[in-house]
């Protein structure tokens, strides 16, 4: 009989290392399943080329019927963040999926055509069509501009050339819960909620949750949230339902671009690591994986991303950790502690004389 756990393997003896972070084999496997389970799968999340059509957050809502709610989580309420164009603001129990917009600016020198606009202040900067004496000095200053604009690509918001031209880009990624290799979330679920599936993904059982709410802050990203007049929580399940059927989330079979890719987790991360080398080739120095190390504070995430900047920039925590990553060394310290009290008790004892 296969007994399956909710737990870390760390905790129900069936990890022998009794690793609560780093890499860990077959997650899947140390959570009770038989070894001929279905291999661990995940999300690759390319964000340089996501539009932020937000196609995956409205599948999302359709596929899992979640209700609608504002930017602040109010629930069957339409409002406007009046900050961005990005009015979801954030993963919450009502949004599973987030396509966050972030627009950076910086001041560059840009040699385009000027046509004698009123004001102009960029005299002397690049050839001028009013200048010309033919449709070659037209085509010399487009093919300038052209060349410049390709110089510019590699974008970096922290460095900057004076100028009076801005250049502006966005930065778009569909968030989502990261269905970490060490979930926090899991290992202080007291009722069993929360359980690993067999695909290796971190799923909540609504029926069983009881709002104790543990699980919350024990998310080193926030995801995981409790939904106002339930108290129950609710995260992404990676759409299991659709997986035991054999068909892909709904967010990754709704993204017009590919920047949301499902599939095996090795294949992904074989994937990524091809990826951001063609980006490095083509000097986009900034790309990196965020969530594929699998040293890092979680193991590694299930869901992991490919970002154009800092994962702060994206609102990610740069150094994630599980939060039971410390369990060790904190009952280590309390016995330290109840050892010097207990020290101290008996040898207020010791030595006294008899009155």
């Amino acid at each position: 009989m296969t007994t399956i756990s909710s737990a870390s393997a760390a905790f129900t003896g069936n990890d022998p290392e009794n690793r609560l972070f780093g890499p860990v084999p077959d997650v899947t496997g140390q959570s009770g399943y038989d070894t001929d389970h279905p291999a661990r799968v995940g999300f690759f999340t390319d964000t340089s080329v996501c539009i932020g059509c937000k196609a995956c957050e409205v599948a999302c809502k359709e596929w899992n019927t979640l209700p609608m709610d504002d930017s602040h989580g109010v629930r069957d309420v339409i409002g406007l963040s009046g900050m961005s164009y990005d009015n979801t603001g954030q993963l919450g129990a009502n949004s599973w999926r987030h396509v966050a917009f972030i627009e950076q600016a910086r001041t560059v020198d840009l040699p385009m055509p000027t046509f004698g606009r009123p004001g102009d202040d960029r005299r002397g900067s690049g050839p001028s069509v009013a200048e010309g004496d033919n449709d070659g000095s037209l085509a010399a200053a487009q093919q300038s501009s052209v060349l410049n604009a390709e110089a510019l690509s590699e974008f970096d918001p922290q460095t900057g050339q004076s100028g009076t031209d801005k250049q502006i880009r966005w930065l778009m990624s569909s968030d989502v819960c990261k269905h970490c290799t060490h979930a926090g979330c899991l290992d202080v679920c007291p009722t069993g909620a929360l359980f690993r599936t067999e695909f290796g993904t971190v799923v909540v059982q609504g029926d069983i949750c009881n709002g104790c709410g543990y699980c919350v802050p024990s998310c080193p990203y926030g995801v995981i949230d409790q939904r106002k007049g339930d108290g129950r929580v609710f995260k992404c399940t990676m759409c299991y339902d659709r997986l035991t059927d054999g068909l892909q989330p709904a967010c990754a079979t709704a993204c017009p671009t590919q920047s949301i890719q499902f599939g095996n987790l090795d294949e992904l991360q074989a994937r990524a690591d091809a990826r951001l080398a063609t980006l490095k080739s083509q000097g986009v120095e900034t790309a990196r994986l965020y969530g594929r190390d699998e040293d890092d504070g979680v193991g590694g995430a299930g869901a992991f991303f490919l970002l154009l900047d800092e994962p702060e920039v994206y609102g990610l925590p740069p150094d994630p950790v599980v939060t039971t990553r410390d369990l060790p060394s904190m009952w280590r310290a309390a016995a330290a502690g109840a050892a010097m009290i207990a020290g101290v008790v008996i040898s207020s004892f010791v030595g006294r004389r008899p009155r």
